[in-house]
Order: C-alpha cells, then sequence, then structure tokens
C-alpha cells in the first residue's frame, strides 16, 4: 500500500517532517508532492483552495480515500511503526482530538510566521509517481 503525501514546499516546518519522513520511511509507503506544484495537483483534482485547509494524504490504491489537516498527520503516524500505538492513545483520550484540530488550523494559519518561509519549493527525493514539474504517471 502506498500514500501521496501533499505538503507545503515553502514551509520550513512542512518541508523538515517530510525530511525527517524520507528518512524514516526511504519511499518504501510514502510519495510526496509540494502544493506549489498545481499542474501535478490537478490530477488529483486538488485546488489552491483545498491545499489551504492543510496537508493532504492520499490513498495511491483508492484515492477516493483521502485525509487532510490534522487528520492527514494522525494518519500518517498511525502507519508508522509504533506511532500506531500514540496515535490510538491520543485519539481515545476525551477532548485531546479537538485540542489537537485546533492547534493543528493555528499552526497551519501561522507556519510562515512561526517556522519561517523557504525562497525556494523543496522537491522531494520520492516524489508522487514520478512528478517533476506536473508531468507524473499516476493512477487515479
Amino acid at each position: 500500500m502506498n500514500y501521496y503525501v501533499i505538503y507545503d514546499g515553502n514551509c520550513n516546518l512542512c518541508v523538515n517532517l517530510v525530511q525527517q519522513l524520507e528518512i524514516l520511511d526511504k519511499g518504501n509507503l510514502f510519495e510526496y508532492l509540494p502544493m506549489q506544484d498545481q499542474e501535478a495537483l490537478n490530477n488529483f483534482g486538488i485546488t489552491q483552495q483545498d491545499c489551504e485547509m492543510g496537508m493532504i494524504l492520499i490513498d495511491a490504491n483508492a484515492p477516493r480515500n483521502r485525509w487532510q489537516g490534522s487528520d492527514a498527520a494522525e494518519e500518517i503516524a498511525r502507519l508508522l511503526p509504533v506511532a500506531n500505538l500514540i496515535v490510538d492513545a491520543y485519539r481515545a483520550v476525551p477532548g485531546l482530538k479537538w485540542l489537537g484540530d485546533r492547534a493543528y488550523e493555528q499552526i497551519r494559519d501561522n507556519r510562515y510566521t512561526l517556522f519561517g518561509k523557504r525562497t525556494t519549493t523543496y522537491h522531494s527525493a520520492f516524489p508522487v509517481g514520478g512528478c517533476q514539474s506536473g508531468s507524473c504517471s499516476i493512477n487515479n
């Protein structure tokens, strides 16, 4: 099973998290696409307005299965070895999911102020379907 992670390639926090996932996963489970590559996003029917709501995770085998924002972050963590136990515990504590969602929204909306903005868009070493500047071979 593979997943596509749509991330903000200009956000320092987002890029650092993607780079850590790349190190952990080595492209085995996740492939990455920056939100700035609108031509490639069009293959998924994703608009810039969609991207404003936060990162997106797409099930490559069933592209209609999507998670966004804090739900995407939770699902990514759930898919990682051992982290799934943490996510299950997090989801089990009443009110913690709500708090996490609000924290995600605040970070999402203030990410450039809090963590800075890159001068160039980061492109992963593990791009979605070999996407490079809109040229993709994806199964949608």
